[in-house]
């Protein structure tokens, strides 16, 4: 097969004309994805509802009845999301056999808009990580490492690491992670591809299992911003099924192929992020991008978030918290993994428990239960509280001067699995999530995008973030940040 089309919206010219077909690409990208599973992106391929699903978009192009530009286009899901007749693990042996019986909103809308399906992309357990390394089936290596076959290789980023490097190795077009402190822009930045984490209540979270409710997104991962929009337009709006979506109909935004103006967009720098541990050369792009905005007219302005210190803190109390609250419901009683343990109704939660979670999950749940202690609550979950609502309030401040922040999306390019691994994985993510965590508190829009390689060859991407349902906004300066600096077109 010849080369194919880098957008999804050229991909669909190319079935509409016939000059390829969404069967033979679905089988191309399997064949991909069997060539490339050193890369250990997918945990499971649903090769036959795959390949049905590619037949039935063959047959409307060929009776012009397509369903839109994302009718036939192969799609990866994190697999935290419910896939009906599908495993959904979450990369733990407490749902290493638990197959759905219903679709999550998000899958839904993308079959209903043709998607093909191709499988289930690997993750931290129960995305409790930022470097796709914790998961049942091993970890997941970035198709920019120098050496996928021992632990130099560099690791994805977490917790959507899977998604990230399918997108990032062309095995699919595009792919849903889930973003709770960064889960879905820190490995976006690691691999060099486009990571959106939407407004809190813009996509439905009905059937993605719950890390910390009151922060999980479904996030999209695409290699072009306008890729991000096509899928972003199909899946977004109310749902009845979930009463955190807002109420008011999505309205689609419209193609990003227009030249825009900066004259008069305010872009805040805040000067917070510039925070220890932040690398030279990611220092180096966020001073070129920023002039770059600047030279094309934008306002360019220094800004304060004066509580940004404290969210790695406060993320991480509430992020206990509320982990431990939503791992309770598995106790080997209803569903999931099961000990055959049977002394007593206690030892069998306990033993399935011990079994089915691994340290990073247990040490979240005892610190969370500590935090929730009735002599801890106020002294550590109120606070944190109180703290987050200050941390949300800097945003509201910030927007009243200025329409977009532009920040680092990670501290450095990707590290080795060996440098990751010496360090524990709390400490890990309050690192490598330092810009991303305050986003998901404030339950703000924010979008990375790669702008160039690092000396190491590595992506470095910058991050953007704009107010409540500024997600318009926002993929129309990535847009423009996307064609000035070419990274697909130098990188290729």
């Amino acid at each position: 097969m010849n080369r194919l089309p880098f957008r999804i919206r050229k991909l669909s010219e190319c079935f509409q004309d016939k000059s390829l077909d969404p069967l033979t690409v679905t089988e191309h990208s399997m064949a991909i994805i069997d060539r490339m599973k050193t890369l250990n992106a997918f945990v499971r391929l649903s090769s036959a509802k795959a390949l049905q699903q590619a037949e039935s978009a063959k047959e409307r192009y060929h009776g012009h009845k397509s369903k839109g530009i994302l009718d036939g286009v192969p799609i990866a899901v994190k697999d935290n999301f419910c896939t009906k007749g599908i495993h959904t693990t979450c990369g733990s042996r407490m749902l290493e056999n638990f197959i759905p019986t219903y679709n999550a909103t998000v899958v839904d809308r993308l079959e209903q808009h043709g998607a093909v399906v191709l499988g289930k992309t690997n993750l931290d357990q129960f995305g409790m990580g930022s470097g796709c390394i914790d998961s049942i089936f091993g970890p997941t290596r970035n198709s920019w490492s120098d050496d996928l076959d021992d632990d130099r290789f560099r690791i994805s980023g977490g917790s959507s690491g899977g998604s990230a490097v399918a997108v990032a190795a062309g095995l699919c077009y595009a792919a849903l992670g889930s973003d709770t402190g960064g889960s879905t822009r820190n490995p976006a930045s690691y691999c060099g591809i486009v990571g959106l984490k939407p407004t809190y209540g813009l996509l439905s979270r009905h059937g993605l299992i719950p890390l910390v409710n009151s922060m999980d997104v479904p996030g999209i991962m695409t290699r072009t911003v306008d890729d991000c929009l096509t899928v972003l337009n199909a899946i977004a709006g109310p749902d009845n099924r979930d009463s955190t979506t807002v109420k008011q109909r999505f309205v689609r935004i419209p193609s990003l192929d227009t030249p825009i103006s900066l004259k008069g967009v305010r872009i805040g720098i805040p000067l917070e992020y510039h925070c220890d541990g932040l690398d030279e050369e990611v220092l180096e792009t966020w001073t070129i991008v920023a002039d770059l905005l600047e030279s094309a007219g934008a306002s360019v302005q220094a800004i304060s978030l004066p509580n940004t210190a404290s969210s790695i803190f406060v993320y991480s109390i509430l992020n206990q918290c509320e982990v431990s609250s939503n791992m309770s419901r598995y106790d080997g009683i209803e569903y999931g993994h099961r000990s055959q343990e049977d002394s007593s109704t206690e030892q069998l939660y306990a033993k399935t428990r011990a079994e089915g979670f691994n340290s990073v999950v247990k040490n979240r749940i005892l610190s969370g239960n500590y935090f929730l202690l009735r002599n801890n609550y106020d002294k550590y979950f109120q606070k944190a509280l109180k703290v987050r609502r200050l941390i949300a309030d800097d945003f509201v401040h910030a927007f009243k001067k200025v329409d977009i922040l532009l920040t680092p999306t990670t501290l450095s390019d990707a590290p080795s699995f060996k440098d990751f691994v010496q360090n524990n994985n709390r400490d890990q993510c309050a690192v490598q999530d330092f810009c991303t965590q305050s986003a998901n508190m404030a339950g703000i829009p924010a979008l990375s995008i790669p702008v160039r390689l690092s000396s190491r060859r590595l992506p470095i991407s910058l991050q953007l973030m704009g107010n409540h349902f500024s997600e318009r906004i926002l993929l129309t300066i990535a847009s423009w940040i996307e064609k000035e600096v070419d990274f697909i077109a130098n990188y290729e």
